[in-house]
């Protein structure tokens, strides 16, 4: 068994971390860290736990670290807020730890991989640039995760011109406790600090080329706006595409059909089918569908063609399982499989 350590632990994408290791087959939980307030206190004294199953007993046990470089860990997945991952990530890094980041303090660093396994695994392979002991590799933005999922088999078969997308996310993307609920009930709130920027820089590097020391961003045209709403987990997507080929929606149905989850590798949190495509007229829904393969499939409905190379659907992406912790594990399985 590999042993992992969690960063950033009593949050919620820590929670989701600590949950989908449970029962890992050759993952195993050794350490676990967080911020100074948490360091020296049992996990269940430290957790305010806020998911559907406990924590293993074993893991409630275990003492909470402060997030130095000294845990004996074969791999480090980061929960960390983006505000304090940049240096404790780059510092674990350079003691030589391979850290697998939620945060985005990375993420544009010209050799970090921004990586959804499904949608561009060739990216791993820009780590070989980093000049550290160690690496960092990322994954995206929760919404970034869905919306490059359902454009991967587009752009594949059609080409991507350009990109608009309008989210109403959940508001466990804002961690706990979150959003006042004088703000978020009854209400939406039609901003969520640098999340469009996020978008829309993130999607074009993973939907790029990949270039010997750096990533070639997309071409196409991307504009995002985002809502935050009154629904727990499960962040809600309205895509409009523009692509360079003409489009039938049997041939964009039969794209995400044939769309699978990294064939040969078998990795466990890898869903059979990432994308699930769903032709009832009120589907996707958050309570219905964001648990679909496990959280880690993104669903998609109500695709409409509009022109001869003009599309619109709606994606649902489980933002703090396939949108964070589920997509960082997948990247660890990933690099342990192929690098490790």
């Amino acid at each position: 068994m590999k042993k992992v350590a969690i960063l950033g632990a009593t949050g919620l994408v820590g929670q989701r971390f600590v949950q989908l290791l449970s029962s890992h087959p050759f993952f195993e939980i050794s350490a676990l860290a967080a911020s100074d307030n948490s360091s020296g206190k049992k996990y269940r004294e430290a957790v305010h736990w806020q998911l559907e199953t406990p924590p293993p007993a074993r893991i409630s046990e275990m003492v909470v670290r402060n997030c130095r470089p000294d845990f004996e860990a074969d791999y480090v997945l980061s929960a960390l807020p983006s505000d304090v991952a940049g240096p404790i990530e780059a510092e674990l890094a350079a003691a030589g730890y391979v850290v697998f980041s939620n945060a985005s303090s990375h993420r544009l660093d010209q050799d970090v991989p921004v990586v959804v396994p499904e949608v561009n695994l060739d990216h791993l392979n820009l780590i070989h640039s980093q000049k550290t002991k160690g690496k960092i590799i990322t994954n995206p933005n929760c919404s970034t995760t869905g919306l490059v999922m359902a454009l991967k088999p587009i752009m594949d078969k059609f080409g991507l011109e350009a990109v608009e997308v309008v989210t109403m996310q959940a508001i466990s993307g804002a961690g706990y406790p979150g959003v006042s609920s004088l703000d978020i009930m009854d209400n939406i709130i039609p901003d969520i600090k640098n999340e469009e920027e996020k978008i829309q820089r993130e999607a074009k590097k993973i939907l790029g080329e990949r270039k010997p020391d750096r990533i070639e961003p997309a071409s196409f045209s991307l504009e995002a706006q985002c809502n935050r709403v009154p629904v727990v987990d499960g962040h809600l997507l309205s895509v409009f595409v523009r692509t360079e080929e003409k489009v039938t929606l049997d041939e964009v149905v039969r794209a995400l059909a044939e769309f699978k989850s990294l064939p040969g590798l078998k990795l466990p949190t890898a869903p059979e089918n990432p994308l699930i495509y769903r032709s009832e007229p009120e589907a996707p829904q958050p309570r219905l569908h964001r648990n679909s393969g496990g959280g880690m499939s993104v669903s998609i409905g109500r695709l409409v063609k509009v022109a001869d190379r003009q599309i619109r659907f709606v994606a649902l992406v489980h933002n703090t399982i396939r949108g964070a912790a589920g997509c960082a594990l997948l990247n660890a399985e990933a690099y342990d499989l192929l690098m490790g």
